[in-house]
Order: C-alpha cells, then sequence, then structure tokens
C-alpha cells in the first residue's frame, strides 16, 4: 500500500467537509431562526474535520510502518541467505575437491567471517525481542566510561577487521556510571560499529566523552563518513527503519541497531541525537546519560 492513496482520500473527504459546511452555513443565515442549528452544524463539521485529520495521521503513519517492516524482512532475509549460501558453497567445495592447505585455511576464514555475520544479525534480533531484559541478571554497578568504550571500540574493529590504532582515537575526561554494565556494552558496541560502517575509507573515528552540568556525561561519537541529512536525523530511531531501498543500499544491516540504542538510552535516563561534524564531513552521534551520583541516586529511590 502507497501512502499516496490515504493522503488523497482524506484531502478529497477535507474538502468535500469544508464544502458541505459552507453551504451550510450560507443557508442557515439566509433562514430566519437558524443560529442554533448553525453553532450545532459547525462544531459538527469541525469534528468530523478533526477526525478525518486524525484518521490521515493514522494512516499515514501505519503505512509507514508496514513500508519499515518490509524493509526490513528484506534485509533479513538477504542477511540470512547470504552467508548460509556462501557457507555451502565453502562446505561442497572442500567435500568434492582436495586443496592446498593455504587455500584450505583461506576457506575456513571465510566461513568463520560467515559466522561471525550470522551470529551478530541473531544478536540484534534477540535484542530486540528481549530489550526490556537486557542486563537485568546483573546488578548496576560504577563502571569506568573509559575502559568500557576501548572495549566496545576494540569489539567493533575486530568486527570491522579493521586496526584499533589506525582507526579510533580517543579524548577521554574521566567518568564514571552506575549502570548495568550489558545495557552501556549495547549501546556502545551498536554506536561505534555504525560509525565504523558508515564512516569514511579508511574509517577515521573519534570517541570524546565530557563531564557535564548536573552530573551529566556526554559521549560523542564522531565519524568521517558522508553524514547523516537534517530530515532523516530522528527517523533512522525508529525500529526497522533504513533509509533507501534494499536493491540500491551499499551496507549491510537491518534497520534496528540504533532503534536498541534509542530505547535503551531513554531506559537509562538519558538522551541520543546526531548531529554535523564542524567544518568537515561526518556524523557526531551524541549520548548524554547520568553520571554516577545521579544514577545512584535514581537507583536508591
Amino acid at each position: 500500500m502507497t501512502i499516496g492513496l490515504p493522503i488523497t482520500l482524506s484531502v478529497v473527504l477535507m474538502a468535500l467537509n469544508v464544502t458541505l459546511m459552507v453551504f451550510w452555513i450560507v443557508l442557515l443565515v439566509h433562514s430566519a431562526g437558524g443560529w442554533n442549528a448553525l453553532i450545532i452544524g459547525v462544531v459538527v463539521f469541525a469534528l468530523i474535520l478533526v477526525g478525518l485529520s486524525f484518521y490521515l495521521f493514522l494512516m499515514i503513519k501505519e503505512v509507514r510502518l508496514n513500508q519499515r517492516q518490509a524493509n526490513f524482512i528484506d534485509s533479513v532475509t538477504h542477511e540470512l541467505k547470504s552467508p548460509i549460501a556462501s557457507l555451502r558453497l565453502y562446505l561442497e567445495t572442500l567435500e568434492m575437491r582436495t586443496l592446498a592447505d593455504e587455500q584450505r585455511t583461506k576457506f575456513y576464514r571465510v566461513m568463520e567471517e560467515e559466522l561471525e555475520r550470522l551470529d551478530h544479525l541473531i544478536t540484534q534480533l534477540l535484542e530486540v525481542g528481549r530489550i526490556d531484559a537486557i542486563g537485568e541478571q546483573s546488578d548496576p554497578e560504577v563502571i569506568s566510561l573509559d575502559t568500557l568504550l576501548r572495549k566496545c571500540a576494540a569489539a567493533a574493529c575486530a568486527h570491522h577487521k579493521k586496526d584499533e590504532a589506525d582507526t579510533i582515537t580517543y579524548d577521554v575526561q574521566p567518568s564514571i556510571v552506575f549502570a548495568r554494565q550489558l545495557v552501556l556494552e549495547t549501546v556502545f558496541r551498536n554506536l561505534l560499529d555504525n560509525a565504523i560502517k558508515y564512516a569514511g575509507d579508511p574509517p577515521k573515528i573519534e570517541v570524546h566523552v565530557r563531564n557535564a552540568e548536573r552530573g551529566r556525561v556526554i559521549v560523542r561519537i564522531i565519524d568521517n563518513g558522508q553524514g547523516v541529512p537534517h530530515e532523516l536525523r530522528k527517523r533512522i530511531f525508529r525500529m526497522f527503519y533504513r533509509a533507501g531501498s534494499e536493491l540500491t543500499r551499499r551496507q549491510k544491516g537491518t534497520g534496528l541497531g540504533l532503534f536498541i540504542v534509542h530505547t535503551l538510552v531513554k531506559q537509562l535516563k538519558g538522551k541520543v541525537g546526531v548531529h554535523d561534524r564542524s567544518g568537515q564531513s561526518g556524523s557526531v552521534f551524541e549520548v548524554e546519560i547520568p553520571g554516577h551520583r545521579a544514577m545512584a541516586y535514581g537507583a536508591e529511590r
């Protein structure tokens, strides 16, 4: 279902409603003693107009959700079929042919990469399914952001086969938070994975941490990619949202990573957003969360 149909239908109904209301007003103004009927008629027509506007809003929202879900199904189908087909091909080759040790080792390495890709996809799907329960098996603890961010960055670089020293630079003020470690790791692992994925060639990522007012901590993850268009900056945090079509998109993914980040940051009583990189191409993803004292106070309450 395209978005044009509900918009056209609603606009036509609204125009018809306004036309009928105008004729109703003109008719009653020219009739004697019609003021009560005029008031009632205007109120009824106004309510109908409000109802149509609300219907239009809901229809557009539903159509867009359906489009995102269709994109999500396409992307997940591709993400699942591609590594499975690759693994089957390599396994059949290993069974049918005698290979040199060097070539066999290369096959094993590629198969391991495809398994890691499958594992990453399944992990994301499971995280969405149990997003409210992430980290509940452990208690909140005092966590050094410097240590945690370096751990997440190392994992993201390993996932993308990048050298951490050449890819990521740190500008980190000593900061601690009081939270569940798995929740923070999930947030920053997704952000750093996204930063490397959508960065330039070669990718250059900066990780900044600053202590702000009222015990808040601000983490900025900066990449050298093309940036995020202004009109998409709120949409990218919605479930299933991915810009463009699965047929033309270059980067792999499911549209779940930033939704997970947004949901978990809200659970931490924080906020996340994206803006331009000052004077350079790229994006700045900014996460603001309560620091140790603020979060500990909230947990005690």
